[in-house]
């Protein structure tokens, strides 16, 4: 599609749109939170969960937190900059052959999944003497810290059962001992980012045999609909909390999310266009497309981080390539509605966000996110005539369905800073936006 010519819709849109009335409306998707009496925050480092305070026996010279990076590449890359107690190799007769072996140490899986880059597990690697283990199951790890005795290592074995534990935040980082010997723990999985998605609260009991049990469960967030600017990958995982005390930090976190997601996409879709054989220049389209989102990403990590956020890195599955038709009905969804309205979305933010740094922001995610909207209807295009006519109908019908999501989710209320200070619009402004796009591009 003409840039040019999206431009100017978008013009028609956004002037459409100013006939709205502009209502500010808040939003609370909790369902409540567990009384926090008696509860200590999780014990954390500067790195994230520490692994102090454990009783292991026998004890030994060090023990640290580490993950895997599994995503594109023919073997796991290991990573250490997490939590660590004790100093390693201390007791080894061989200190450097003990270091070399510290420094190589891996695994093939872990026990738990994390946002770390890219899909990410964890594992734990110790010294004793000059013996170094990993740890990458939850039954090594049980094995490993014997009987669960303290609140540390009931912390560990709720990680590792594939929960989130917040530093500094009771709500979602929190751990006590009960009378019973057992202990209660306070965690959360998901995440509020995208239509169906949600940040849920568990409440645990962690035996001294380990066994993880769940006592209570609730909902603390229900996803933003609206937070997504970019394409979704395939394979997106639901990941760690996009967290943050005001709403605005949790937008900017969760939409800091979901650019870096559309890094994975674009980077898949350049290489499944050359496979099924797409011209040189939409692979590169697609590749100037995913360094645009890097830089995407961290303009909103940073505005995330100044108004109280922290964004977390996404979890994409990594799958095999995909038919052409797989290809190009993701492309009518992700970037010909989804794409296509959220450029227009940084359109309307770059022209009403009060905020001087988010309006200067958006003015070049929104030309960027133009020409990523544009690329997506130039896919459309060359995919269609190399597909049969009932793929195409398939491909119809599947807009219609996401025009008609897209409708049910921009009629969300937004907290009212994210309408002030980040210009998003108000769900009556958003579903004019939404009717001219229909009317010109989905009809």
């Amino acid at each position: 599609m003409n840039i040019h010519r999206l431009r100017r819709l978008f013009s028609r849109a956004l002037h459409a749109s100013l006939a709205t009335p502009l209502v500010l409306a808040g939003c609370d998707g909790s369902e409540g939170s567990v009384d926090l009496t008696g509860y200590a925050e999780v014990a954390c480092t500067e790195q994230g969960l520490s692994v102090s305070g454990l009783t292991l026996t026998p004890a030994p010279d060090f023990v640290q937190l580490r993950y895997i990076s599994t995503y594109g590449g023919p073997a796991p890359s290991t990573y250490a900059n997490a939590a660590a107690s004790g100093e390693p190799c201390a007791t080894a007769t061989d200190v450097p052959a003990c270091k070399t072996a510290l420094e190589n140490a891996n695994v093939t899986a872990g026990f738990h999944n994390v946002c770390v880059d890219f899909c990410s597990e964890a594992f734990l690697v110790t010294t004793r003497g000059d013996e170094v283990k990993t740890y990458g199951t939850l039954a090594e790890l049980q094995q490993l810290l014997g009987t669960v005795d303290t609140e540390q290592e009931a912390v560990l074995k709720t990680f590792a059962s594939g929960y989130t534990l917040l530093c500094g935040n009771r709500e979602q980082g929190a751990v006590k001992t009960n009378a019973d010997g057992s202990f209660s723990v306070i965690a959360t999985k998901g995440y509020a980012c995208g239509p169906g998605t949600e940040l849920t609260q568990h409440v645990l009991k962690v035996t001294a045999s380990g066994e993880v049990q769940e006592q209570e469960k609730r909902v603390l967030e229900k996803g933003d609909p609206n937070c997504n600017i970019g394409r979704r990958p395939v394979g997106l995982q639901v990941a760690e909390a996009c967290d943050g005390p005001e709403a605005l930090g949790r937008y900017f976190a969760n939409a800091a999310h979901l650019e870096a997601a559309s890094v994975h996409a674009f980077l898949r879709l350049r290489d499944e266009l050359a496979l099924h054989g797409a011209d040189v220049g939409l692979q590169d389209a697609a590749r100037r497309s995913a360094m645009e989102e890097v830089q995407h990403a961290r303009v909103t990590d940073r505005l995330a981080r100044r108004f109280g956020g922290t964004p977390q890195r996404p979890v994409v599955e990594d799958l095999p390539p995909r038919s052409l038709m797989d290809v190009a009905l993701e492309n009518a969804v992700e970037g010909c509605v989804r794409e296509t309205y959220g450029a227009l979305l940084a359109h309307h933010q770059a022209m009403h966000a009060r905020d001087l740094e988010v309006r200067q922001a958006m003015v070049r995610i929104a030309e960027d996110e133009t020409r990523h909207a544009a690329l997506s209807w130039d896919i459309d295009q060359w995919a269609r005539p190399r597909l049969s006519e009932e793929d195409r109908r398939t491909l119809r019908e599947a807009q219609k369905r996401a025009v008609a999501l897209l409708r049910e989710e921009v009629a969300v209320p937004l907290d009212a800073s994210i309408i002030k200070e980040a210009g998003m619009p108000t769900p009556e402004a958003a579903l004019a936006l939404l009717d001219t796009l229909e009317q010109d591009l989905w009809a």
